[in-house]
């Protein structure tokens, strides 16, 4: 017997799930119909833009279709630009959507209009399914709902990562022993970020009667598990878990947030637009990224789960300290954790010092480093 609500449960649980099908959708490739209040619209992304899917949203268009970039991409493109902007396409050109969004040296080539509700929904789905921000929108007639394609409201789309947030939940637990800390206890929690679960990693005994030492650290599977020179994501995960097992036991909570939230295939797209001169920041920028896509409100809630309420954060990163603030924890102190210089990374560690406030001393590294030849 069901209740009342559905299968489903409460409106927000099923908000949620339309969320979540037309994430897994979109991140397939297959276009996603947003409704909005008084108009509704088909997307498609552009990284799996083809000719079929291109001739197909152009025959269901009630009127002409445009492009949604994000304001970075903007910029790079050759506007000054804060905001979102859609571009008209009188008809779907590959090569055009292509030049737009993704290559390098682009420069704008048509004027730029101001985004709607609707349009706004489009790049937030985009994001969500960590592919590249940048979508081709077609209008729909107010009737049509075509039987093949998912849909879902704007509103399930702009609340889902706040929906998220509040429906955190322990899955699991076990001691894990790990090197240099074999007193650490693994806790998996479901929800927080998109489709995927979050790890805590309590590390001794911390007492939550004083301030626990806790690192909020996102997933970086080229730094944390292969020892990437690139940047200094592994150094800081096992020198922080170390330090606590050596100083009285704290909390990691290992976040699945990989490339500052734009996921390990637009990471590599960054990369590669590193190894031909980019700084970390303008390569995001080219790919329609701002500095930082993270968002660490859930991590707090994690925290209070395990039943902390006063941290000493282990962070270079202002924005973090910031959020547990806000998310109502009590900071009382902030220790710096830095890795070890490279030849590769230094530019990378002196880039978030000048460009995003890390607390990062990039001189000094300088300095160890050619001490070090």
């Amino acid at each position: 017997m069901t209740s009342e609500t559905g299968l489903l449960g409460a409106s927000d649980d099923v908000s949620r799930a339309r969320a979540e099908r037309a994430i897994a959708e979109f991140r397939a490739g297959r276009p996603v119909r947003i409704d909005g209040q008084d108009a509704r619209i088909a997307v498609a992304g552009v990284e799996t833009l083809d000719l079929p899917l291109a001739t197909a949203l152009a025959a269901q268009a009630s009127g002409a279709p445009h492009l949604v970039l994000p304001a970075a991409r903007l910029r790079r493109l050759g506007l000054e630009r804060g905001v979102p902007g859609r571009v008209a396409l009188h008809r779907i050109d590959l090569a055009r959507v292509e030049q737009l969004a993704l290559l390098v040296e682009a420069r704008i080539d048509a004027p730029v209009a101001p985004v709607d509700a609707l349009d706004e929904a489009a790049l937030e789905l985009a994001r969500l399914a960590l592919t590249i921000p940048a979508v081709v929108v077609a209008p729909l007639a107010a009737d049509a709902a075509p039987d093949e394609v998912i849909a879902v409201s704007s509103d399930d789309i702009v609340g889902y990562r706040r929906a998220q947030s509040r429906h955190l939940a322990i899955v699991g637990r076990a001691p894990v022993p790990l090197e240099n800390a074999p007193e650490s206890e693994f806790v998996v929690f479901r929800g927080g970020e998109g489709l995927r679960d979050q790890v805590a990693i309590i590390v001794g005994k911390p007492s939550p009667d004083r301030p626990v030492p806790v690192r909020l650290h996102s997933a970086c599977l080229t730094g944390d598990l292969f020892g990437s020179l690139k940047c200094d994501c592994g150094d800081q995960l096992r020198g922080t878990v170390q330090w606590m097992a050596e100083n009285g036991g704290g909390i990691l909570l290992y976040l699945d947030q990989e490339g500052r939230g734009n996921g390990i295939a637009n990471k590599m797209r960054a990369y590669k637009l590193q190894s031909l001169g980019w700084d970390t920041y303008d390569a995001d920028e080219v790919l329609g990224f701002d500095l930082d896509q993270r968002r660490f409100d859930f991590a707090a809630n994690m925290l209070k789960q395990l039943g902390v309420t006063s941290i000493d954060i282990m962070t270079n990163n202002p924005l973090k300290v910031a959020a547990m603030r806000e998310a109502g924890l009590d900071v009382v102190s902030e220790r710096r954790v830095i890795g070890r210089a490279t030849d590769q990374n230094v530019r990378y560690l002196t880039s978030k010092r000048d460009r995003a406030g890390h607390a990062i001393d990039a001189d000094a590294l300088l300095a160890s480093l050619t001490a070090g030849k």
